[in-house]
């Protein structure tokens, strides 16, 4: 097949669906708008982190991550974290465990075995289940009646081909079967693509000793972190070769190709985090986008479609995808502890939003602080949410996405909560400012990640230095490590602060949900400036005596208000984001006009919307940070939008409809403590 090395470069993202991809093609011109084609409809999982078998409504997952599906209907999940099972889902709608239950290394039959961390799941054409069980560095095999034995691996990292008991794995997260029965293996830590044959011999058809990108035969190709794997019906090997952003080929013959790369410049780029893999029958290739959440379709002229995840709405980690019984797809959230099937046009009522439940728990915190000492202050400086630019471009480039914690360069970092890493890409950044890493759903960025301020490596065993094939070092730190609380993760880099995330990847929630041992806000936000502008962006009326005269018929207007706000311990001149802002229209008597007899409070940053053109929605222009470029620091909100549970809609502010007179606009603005400012602007129409 031709290498199609053009698809995603630039800015251009994606082709719209149809659209041809000559090979070596240039840069395509535009991004298109290609519509949604297919909806999440929730087969399980009540979007609560747990583990609960039962009716599939009310079952709860921990980290669901590969699926698997059978010719009678169900599907099988293996389901990581803390629960480390083998889950199947009946035809009938119940949720049981096949196989484990606790974190361990253990042959069996049902739950007398143990997985540590299994990720990818393949069914042979007997109903044996093959597991890639991260943790351990092995392959399982689970008996249609149940019983778990190991097919290869020792249980301990390393890279070793021969006789399968023999062999040696380095956290192996994908799994295929051939229709001769033979397993191939995505060794996702040792960047190769191996075969266990049906004789037991375990050999490497591709990939080298260091992480790289590079076609060619056998071991001289090179991968960077493959987490997917799929075997066509012509016995052709594809990969999710997941940090290089990229689908690559193995061919029968054994040489390796590229269908597609993203540009790694290009952070929109639908294919810049590739996670899952499967092949249709048609010769379709399904692909579950990791980065911007999203099932894609890749035609086998090399098309590219985006079936779920065009819009607003994305899946956290499709970390599994399935073909079932007349061709229906199947996929799982790990991070919304939810499996779900995509469909074509199903009934309204089925079609749900995604994401976890609103009332999963925060992880246990018990209020800690990510920085010495963890139980008392230290200074805020960032909250989630405020607008970001770039150093040289736009003041309004993206939100951000976190709380900002002050500290002095080389400070150590350390973890707020125990948790397990779910994420096969767990660090990025080496030695760059915006270095980071993240343990479950709590992030940590601006950090030396497992090195001290003299760059020492702090656990060589968790945090496992790598030099890429150009020589390059990094970190890596493998999915299923485990931290406690209040151990160091790195030291604080140039940029003299913690940035500390929360939440789901694309469903990132405030930090200060999570409270902080004396952390204090007694401070109001304040409001600077209201204005009122037409569609584009120029003001309107008059400002006479504090009065702001409008004509009687000014149509759909702007609302824009400039406010910021502090907490305690902030020195003076720092300026912080709002929690949340409204308005409210009253007679010049103060009373609620209808409608109005509370503030509608428009924004609110509960959780961060994962759309990127969200904050241009959001502010008005001359916003932006000083460290971005901005003479000074300007929270320009647009009030006429509404922003809730990290969702956007698009408003406006129409006085049409009120009678000639005076009236008050009441701006309101809150802090995430409650703290409230107030604001009156008098208003006479006509």
């Amino acid at each position: 097949m031709a290498i199609l090395t053009g698809l995603l470069i630039g800015g251009a993202g994606i082709l719209p669906a149809g659209g041809t991809v000559p090979a070596l093609a240039g840069t395509v011109g535009q991004r298109p708008s290609t519509p949604q084609i297919l909806q999440p409809v929730l087969l399980a999982g009540e979007g609560i982190r747990g583990w609960r078998d039962g009716a599939a409504g009310q079952a709860r997952f921990a980290d669901p991550y590969g699926i698997a599906a059978d010719s009678a209907g169900n599907l099988y999940v293996a389901d990581a974290g803390d629960t480390n099972r083998i889950r199947r889902l009946g035809a009938d709608g119940q949720v049981s465990t096949l196989a484990g239950g606790r974190e361990g290394f253990a042959d069996g039959k049902g739950t007398a075995a143990a997985f540590h961390t299994p990720s990818g799941l393949a069914l042979d054409a007997t109903g044996n289940l093959y597991v890639a069980d991260t943790g351990n560095h092995a392959i399982r095999k689970i008996s249609p009646a149940g019983l778990v034995t190991t097919l290869a691996g020792t249980g301990q990292s390393g890279f070793r081909d021969g006789p399968a008991r023999q062999a040696q794995f380095n956290g192996p997260m994908a799994i295929a079967v051939d229709k001769q029965g033979r397993v191939y293996v995505a060794d996702t830590y040792n960047d190769r693509i191996r075969r266990i044959d049906l004789d037991g011999m375990v050999t490497t058809l591709a990939g080298g000793n260091h992480p790289g990108f590079a076609d060619g035969p056998g071991t001289s190709a090179r991968f960077d972190t493959p987490c997917g794997l799929a075997v066509d019906a012509q016995g052709n090997v594809w990969i999710a070769d997941t940090r290089n952003r990229a689908i690559r080929k193995l061919a029968s013959d054994g040489r390796v190709s590229t269908l597609a790369q993203a540009d790694k410049e290009d952070e929109q780029a639908p294919l810049r985090r590739p996670l899952a893999i499967t092949a249709g029958t048609d010769g379709h290739l399904y692909v579950g986008e990791m980065s911007h959440g999203r099932l894609l379709r890749f035609s086998p002229q090399g098309d590219l479609s985006i079936l779920i995840g065009a819009t607003a709405e994305r899946i956290n980690r499709p970390a599994g995808i399935a073909l079932g019984p007349q061709g229906k797809l199947y996929f799982s959230d790990a991070q919304s502890y939810r499996v779900y099937q995509a469909s074509p046009n199903p009934p309204a009522l089925s079609i749900v939003r995604l994401g976890p439940a609103p009332t999963n728990p925060l992880p246990a915190t018990q209020q800690r602080w990510p920085l010495a000492p963890q139980n008392s202050w230290h200074e805020v400086v960032g909250t989630l949410g405020e607008v970001r630019g770039k150093d040289k471009g736009d003041s309004r480039d993206h939100l951000h996405n976190g709380l900002d914690i002050r500290a002095d360069v080389g400070e150590k970092v350390l973890a707020i909560a125990g948790g397990k890493v779910s994420d096969p890409l767990a660090n990025w950044g080496y030695d760059k400012q915006g270095e980071g890493m993240v343990i479950d759903t709590l992030g940590y960025i601006h950090m030396k990640v497992g090195r001290d301020a003299k760059g020492k490596n702090l656990d060589p065993a968790r945090f496992q230095p790598v030099q890429d094939d150009a020589g390059k070092p990094r970190i890596r730190i493998r999915r299923g490590t485990r931290f406690q609380a209040g151990e160091a993760l790195g030291s604080v880099n140039s940029m003299a602060h913690v940035h500390l995330t929360l939440g789901a990847d694309n469903d990132l929630r405030n930090p200060l949900q999570l409270g902080f041992k004396g952390y204090a806000d007694k401070v109001p936000p304040r409001i600077e400036q209201i204005a009122l502008l037409t569609p584009q962006g120029k003001p309107v009326g008059q400002l006479n005596q504090g009065t702001l005269h409008l004509p009687a018929k000014s149509g759909a207007l702007q609302l824009v208000v400039e406010a910021s706000d502090q907490v305690d311990g902030n020195q003076p001149q720092r300026r912080l984001g709002l929690y949340a802002l409204g308005y409210q229209l009253l007679r010049a008597d103060g009373s609620a006009l209808p409608g109005f007899e509370l503030p509608r409070m428009s924004i609110e940053f509960s959780h961060l919307p994962a759309d990127p053109d969200a904050v241009k929605f959001i502010y008005a222009e001359q916003s932006g940070i000083t460290v971005h470029g901005s003479a000074t620091t300007r929270f320009r909100y647009n009030a006429h939008h509404t922003l809730r549970n990290g969702r956007t809609e698009a408003g406006s502010l129409v006085l049409d409809q009120l009678p000639a007179g005076e009236y008050l606009l009441r701006i309101v603005v809150k802090d995430f403590a409650g703290n409230e400012g107030v604001r009156l602007q008098r208003v006479r129409l006509g």
